[in-house]
């Protein structure tokens, strides 16, 4: 499949982006007009959005910190966002202080506040690239001077392939990050989906497809646990497999019911 022609975004303020909503939800600052007007919007069909944001971040959490644990030194966060709390080099560094991390994503906003933050960091980079086309970005200088393909390395996709509408591309996605990384390596999932509130969901699907918050063609609804089950064919699930966020190898008290929390997780082992 040859990869869709990407074309380097440019900053407006004008139109809402998803990082920034998260940002707004998690209660930052890095967010304007469009972004907060967006997430009103969002909330008044599903308030449960902020707490949802934040279990997000939890599975982040526990995921960075199993894959730390288990040995992986090198960590590429395919759309990052904008840093916000518990940033994934902390929570790496904080188990595995040699650890290298490379974040990326296509909004230069994001990139120019990541680079700023991280200017003295030398064991962590911020490349600006397109997660629809996985060979550029594993080709990029900054990457490829960061991190080894041919060692293991934990490839991050959290709340990203949600954005992607078309099918097709986003399974493509995976497919060649599977191909282009080591065996031994990971791929972690996060992705919500519509199988507990199928309205509900359609009605932000619509939401933000009309703000422009995703790109893509127009689907009627989020995709199911089903469909997310795919993006792991060919990898070795680690227990407990495919599952609502807080039944994810949960470390204390679960501040949320599983079934109010519809977004899914799992981290996958390439043999």
């Amino acid at each position: 499949m040859v990869p869709p022609k990407t074309e380097r975004l440019t900053f407006d303020p004008t139109v809402p982006n998803a990082g920034r909503i998260a940002d707004y939800f998690l209660g930052g600052k890095d967010n304007f007009a469009a972004d907060r007007a967006a997430a009103q919007l969002a909330l008044a069909l599903a308030p449960e959005l902020p707490a949802m944001t934040r279990e997000g971040r939890r599975f982040l959490g526990r995921a960075v910190r199993f894959l730390a644990e288990s040995g992986i030194r090198q960590f590429i966060d395919i759309g990052c966002g904008l840093p916000t709390q518990g940033n994934v080099h902390e929570m790496v560094h904080a188990v595995a202080p040699d650890a290298r991390v490379v974040y990326v994503d296509n909004d230069p906003m994001a990139v120019v506040h990541a680079q700023a933050l991280l200017q003295d960091d030398l064991l962590t980079t911020v490349v600006e690239a397109d997660a629809r086309d996985p060979e550029r970005l594993l080709s990029d200088p900054r990457l490829t001077g960061m991190i080894d393909l041919d060692r293991p390395v934990a490839v991050l996709l959290f709340s990203v392939l949600q954005d992607v509408t078309d099918d097709v591309l986003a399974m493509q996605i995976v497919t060649d990050l599977q191909k282009a990384i080591a065996p031994g390596s990971y791929l972690a999932v996060s992705h919500a989906v519509s199988d507990l509130c199928p309205e509900t969901t359609a009605k932000l699907a619509a939401l933000y497809q009309d703000r422009g918050s995703v790109t893509g063609p127009r689907r009627d609804n989020l995709r199911t646990i089903a469909d997310v089950g795919r993006f792991f064919d060919g990898l070795t699930l680690v227990d407990p497999g495919l599952v609502y966020v807080p039944r994810w190898r949960p470390d204390g008290i679960v501040l949320h019911r599983p079934d109010s929390v519809w977004v899914v997780g799992g981290v996958g082992r390439k043999e």
